[in-house]
């Protein structure tokens, strides 16, 4: 395990997904995500490795402008921001950045995605840190961030010499893993039954 705090990626804390391999190779169908996506997101881990905290800068420096996206890292009482519960989840989104590019969307992987989900609601939000914040990450903000990160992530992808065609499939790669990330990340927003 991972000495990052709160990381809990393959250990016996995360609880095993609600979706099945077979739902999400269905939901990869659905995206057109296949082999080629992983093989070019594994060629973008050799270039976000080196711009985790650049890739965060921006992020963050796009959240933070928006108040209505600072205020789930905000306290709930006085509303300020938490330094110390924003500092923890940029480590562990750092973290996701590489583990995206990674590819490896197996059992560990589709569990872990639910466990974020589940920290973004009001299921576990805020456990993990302990954090006194909001009780959710409203739905619609999350889901909406979709374009900003993918988006701004494009430049930092055409940094090591990849050709333009290279550059165009990590991209559309990262696109189509972000969006059946976000997916999974909803589950406990959605009525049961309903997913």
């Amino acid at each position: 395990m991972s000495s990052l705090s709160g990381y809990t990626y393959g250990t016996s804390s995360v609880a095993k997904s609600p979706v099945t391999l077979a739902e999400f190779e269905q939901m990869k169908a659905s995206s057109l995500f296949g082999e080629e996506d992983v093989k070019y997101l594994r060629m973008s881990h050799d270039v976000v490795k080196d711009e985790v905290e650049a890739i965060l800068d921006v992020w963050y420096g796009f959240v933070g402008s928006q108040p209505h996206l600072l205020a789930s890292f905000t306290g709930k009482s006085g509303g300020k921001p938490l330094g110390d519960y924003l500092g923890a989840v940029r480590r562990r989104f750092g973290q996701w950045i590489l583990d995206t590019a990674r590819a490896q969307y197996d059992q560990r992987w589709l569990d872990y995605q639910h466990e974020i989900g589940l920290r973004h609601h009001r299921a576990k939000k805020n456990a993990t840190d302990g954090a006194p914040s909001t009780d959710i990450v409203p739905f619609r903000n999350l889901f909406a961030l979709l374009f900003p990160v993918t988006f701004t992530l494009r430049p930092f992808l055409a940094k090591k010499g990849h050709s333009a065609e290279e550059v165009e499939k990590m991209h559309a790669a990262w696109v189509k893993s972000c969006l059946l990330q976000l997916t999974l990340w909803s589950h406990p927003y959605v009525k049961d039954g309903d997913f």
